[in-house]
């Protein structure tokens, strides 16, 4: 299993959202050349799942795409996203805060 969130990107629109599983996991969001401007999770607290968190950032400025990983450690995964980004660009995605980085560790992804 890769570290990565492989997965292919898909539409970003009602029609393929709409058919996401309420599931706990973690979703990116990409712009039309499959470069990552946010990165998020559905956690407990979520209404709908993946389903509503990714619905709810569907008119982020510059994504397109997304693509959905369902995971019940959710958090943990998310981090693990997050840390192979930074590892990747040096930075957090476009979208995200880089307040949620300071207890992030390091990650040297081959």
């Amino acid at each position: 299993m890769s570290i990565r969130l492989d997965k292919p990107f898909q539409t970003l629109n009602d029609d393929n959202v709409a058919k996401l599983s309420g599931n706990l996991g973690v979703f990116q969001l990409a712009d039309d050349k499959d470069k990552i401007v946010y990165i998020g999770y559905a956690g407990g607290k979520s209404l709908f799942g993946l389903r509503g968190e990714v619905d709810a950032c569907k008119h982020m400025q510059g994504a397109s795409q997304f693509r959905v990983e369902v995971n019940m450690s959710y958090l943990t995964r998310y981090q693990e996203l997050l840390m192979v980004y930074i590892s990747d660009y040096d930075r957090v995605p476009l979208h995200n805060d880089e307040q949620q980085t300071r207890q992030l560790g390091k990650l040297s992804p081959g």
